[in-house]
């Protein structure tokens, strides 16, 4: 008997042994496979700015602008993460401002103006596994954003940025992960460059600003290599005013605040 309880002790001992590790060891396939993918997405981009003073908001413009994005995204080794992005948007939005001459003000001006916007973007992590289910990734990001602006004979306004960010996603069911991102950074090579005849064309730095991002996103699997997603994103930045230039113009303290909605299709590798 003391030899049969024995066996029958080391035999549990040695299964225990064996299940523990498989146990502890995270199910990423999912989150793994929604991060190793080639993707086109459609646009939507709601452009909310606004120039103001200390009278107030001078002009604004607002509007839904559409567009398109390409990003590549990969996840290696020890879960090191890298996104690339490029997205593209053209259309028009609701110009509200007020008259040079004898305007009485925000408002006096209604018109619609059109609208290029152009981004790029780098992101690199590294994920870490919080539990099967979920995975956190840390990550630094590095872009560059362009807005052509139809006012007037047009400006064009760009900067660059750095900001530190995380991804945090979740696998609730088989085939479908949630993301949501945070980011915050800082712009930088803020500037302005005003077409038209002189004395009303100029170009000027503009003062940089904080950064902030903020996402959701979901991709469902519909076939081992064939995905759909969906996302909503939020930026929000700030131009200083630049100075004054030799014809008398300047460009005043502006806000924007932009949120966009993708649909896309995606390739996963």
């Amino acid at each position: 008997m003391r030899l049969r309880a024995s066996t029958i002790e080391l035999a549990l001992a040695s299964a225990f042994a064996v299940t523990l590790p498989q146990l502890a060891v995270a199910d990423q396939t999912d989150i793994l496979t929604a991060n190793n993918q080639i993707q086109l997405q459609a646009i939507s981009t709601h452009v909310d700015y606004a120039e103001h003073d200390q009278s107030g908001i001078l002009d604004s413009e607002r509007g839904d602008v559409p567009g398109f994005g390409i990003s590549y995204s990969a996840m290696w080794g020890n879960n090191y993460y890298l996104q690339l992005q490029y997205s593209r948007s053209n259309g028009d939005t609701r110009y509200v401002g007020q008259a040079l001459i004898g305007g009485t003000g925000y408002g006096s001006v209604v018109d619609h103006s059109g609208a290029t916007i152009t981004d790029y973007r780098a992101r690199l992590g590294r994920g870490f596994v919080l539990t099967d289910k979920v995975m956190l990734t840390p990550y630094g990001e590095l872009g560059h954003h362009r807005w052509e602006r139809g006012v007037n004979e047009g400006e064009t306004y760009t900067h660059d940025y750095f900001g530190i960010g995380a991804l945090a996603q979740y696998s609730p069911v088989p085939k479908l992960v949630l993301t949501a991102n945070l980011l915050a950074g800082r712009t930088f090579n803020a500037h302005i460059d005003v077409a038209g005849a002189a004395p009303y064309a100029f170009s000027a730095s503009l003062g940089d600003s904080d950064l902030y991002k903020a996402g959701i996103a979901a991709d469902y699997a519909f076939t081992k290599n064939f995905h759909g997603t969906l996302g909503l994103d939020y930026t929000r930045f700030d131009y200083g005013d630049s100075a004054v230039s030799s014809g008398g113009f300047y460009e005043p303290d502006s806000r924007t605040r932009n949120t966009s909605v993708n649909v896309g299709i995606g390739y996963a590798f």
